[in-house]
């Protein structure tokens, strides 16, 4: 298959946000070929270059979202009559949405505008040759402002002022961007046999407009909701234009679930968004993020195999790795190592980890004096040097060389955050055979399943009282360690990751119509190169639905079945 891999500032870039699950599914799936259509968030991004790309990605094409050219596009009377229906019919829908949060029949009037007016701009874009000039005139602001005033406008939307309208527009001409793009043509997006969207929102346009084109199915894969992210922020904003802005990727959202062939969500927390989102459940397939084993393949072997020889580790020391930042909670973890302190006075705690930002260093700068204030020093005599029981480590220090020599120092592994997503640091002390005692925040009880302790967030206590527990009983550390270390390799290894979405390609292409035939290197047809119930699109092209009996039924069924018809005369 001819794969076209849709990235927002992420793969190919260096660093970019799930480049490393993105570069892993590449090189897994080297049987298929891959074109990558990449947005960059910015010069820095564009100037780091990108990563080593493996020989299955045939093309690559990129376009910046953080600017934008003029194309010197000049739109004759007919273009700008064309231009003002459609954006202002996708103002309107703007303005007459829902509020978000409000619950709402699954296909709205609203939704319908939006679509048919995305899809205008978009074919108006390919007909002319861009939309940048236009977007950016005071034709659409007056249309949005037209909007905004109409009878049947939402109170939020018609308070909006001409600073409000000025932001909006300057928004939705950065997020309307890839309808600019000469990516739709037969030999670029219309020429691959399935678009894979890595995150949601402006990552997914150009796979929803190659659908849209050329019938092209749709996957998109979400491991953190970006409709949730954009709910969040702009808390600076005037409520019109939070109100206009959240509609627009509501409406954005609701689209791209509505024409995807299948949504992946990484976790059931990301699952309950897309449902709440409104996407249809029989789309969802939840497969979780990958990650490599490998590098804890030997602490995770030796954990598992001397469980009936003493501890090569220090049994007494509990371990935190991660970003430090206040959502990791470290004031708690250490009010409550204070009481581990206080019934096992042996236990020492090490905090492995670089801060998050200048708001990390001054937390960090809070958590070294508040370490010092509950624990003193402590010496082995008069004349010895004083040593701390709670040390602060970065990796590639002495004894934290690499995430796995941290978690090979340690007997327990403590998660303490308030706000935590899909926690990778978990998985990884999984894979070396820890156990472990979290915080009941995000996708935590999803990963753990019942292999580890998990108690309230910002409960002190009751993280003191399950450390101390594991402390005291060896045997049900290795028992949760093991039972750890076999789950992680079972769901959350790079090899389960990439076979999950290799199964799930061939079930899209085997549910899309044939939309040309596959040729063989000599030009001619391949035989068998799609299945035979792709080639006219019908109910078999959809799940099988389960078998009822007879006696289950809500009717009783007739003796005789009637007659049906031949399938050669319902077949056009």
């Amino acid at each position: 298959m001819r794969i076209g891999l849709l990235t927002e500032g992420g793969y190919p870039y260096v660093g970019g946000e799930g480049g490393v699950w993105c570069d892993r599914l590449v090189r897994g799936l080297d049987i298929h070929e891959f074109d990558v259509y990449a947005f960059s968030t910015g010069r820095a991004q564009e100037d780091a270059g990108w990563v080593e790309l493996p020989p299955q990605v045939a093309r690559v094409r990129t376009a910046p979202l953080w600017t934008a050219e003029e194309d010197g596009v000049v739109h004759g009377r007919r273009a700008r009559r064309r231009f003002t229906e459609h954006y202002g019919d996708l103002a309107a829908a703007l303005c007459t949405a829902a509020e978000p949060g409000t619950a709402a029949e699954p296909r709205t009037a609203e939704a319908d505008r939006f679509a048919n007016a995305l899809h205008g701009l978009a074919e108006l874009a390919r007909d002319e040759g861009g939309l940048v000039a236009a977007l950016r005139s005071e034709r659409a602001v007056r249309a949005l402002e037209r909007a905004c005033r109409a009878p049947g406008a939402r109170r939020t939307a018609r308070d909006a002022r001409v600073p409000d309208l000025l932001a909006v527009a300057d928004h939705l001409e950065r997020a309307l961007r890839p309808l600019s793009l000469d990516w739709y043509e037969e030999d670029g997006l219309g020429a691959v046999d399935l678009c894979h969207a890595a995150s949601g929102g402006v990552a997914a346009l150009p796979g929803l407009l190659a659908h849209h084109f050329f019938g092209v199915p749709l996957l998109v894969t979400e491991y953190g909701v970006r409709l949730r992210t954009h709910y969040l922020t702009r808390p600076d904003a005037s409520p019109a234009v939070r109100s206009l802005l959240a509609a627009f990727h509501g409406l954005l959202t609701a689209e791209t679930y509505r024409a995807a062939s299948f949504l992946v969500p990484g976790n059931a927390h990301a699952r309950r968004w897309q449902e709440r989102c409104g996407a249809d459940r029989a789309k969802l397939r939840t497969i979780h993020p990958g990650m490599d084993a490998t590098p804890f393949a030997h602490v995770g072997e030796d954990a598992g195999g001397d469980r009936d020889k003493p501890e090569q580790r220090d049994p007494r020391t509990l371990v935190w790795i991660g970003r430090v930042e206040p959502a990791k909670d470290l004031v708690s973890l250490l009010h409550a190592f204070a009481e581990v302190r206080a019934a096992e006075p042996g236990t020492r705690l090490r905090i492995v980890g670089r801060p998050s930002g200048p708001e990390g260093e001054a937390y960090l700068g809070h958590c070294r004096a508040l370490a010092a204030q509950l624990f003193p020093d402590e010496a082995d005599g008069p004349h010895a040097v004083g040593q701390n029981p709670v040390s602060f480590e970065q990796l590639g220090g002495p004894g934290a060389e690499s995430t796995a020599d941290v978690h090979a120092g340690g007997t327990v592994t403590v998660l303490s955050s308030v706000v935590e997503g899909f926690p990778a640091g978990l998985i990884e002390a999984m894979f070396c055979g820890r156990a472990t005692v979290s915080t009941d925040v995000g996708a935590v009880v999803e990963v753990i399943g019942g292999t580890g302790l998990v108690v309230p967030p910002r409960n002190p206590r009751a993280l003191a009282e399950a450390c101390v527990s594991l402390l005291r009983d060896p045997e049900r550390r290795a028992r949760l360690g093991a039972a750890a270390r076999a789950r992680a390799l079972e769901l959350f290894s790079v090899e389960q990751n990439v076979a999950a979405f290799h199964s799930l390609y061939l079930e899209t292409v085997a549910r899309t119509p044939v939309r040309r035939p596959v040729l063989g290197g000599a030009g001619d047809p391949l035989p068998f190169a799609a299945p035979a119930e792709a080639h006219v699109p019908g109910h078999w092209t959809e799940p099988t639905p389960r078998a009822v009996p007879t006696w289950a039924a809500e009717t009783p069924e007739p003796l005789m079945e009637p007659v049906a018809e031949p399938v050669t005369e319902t077949v056009r």
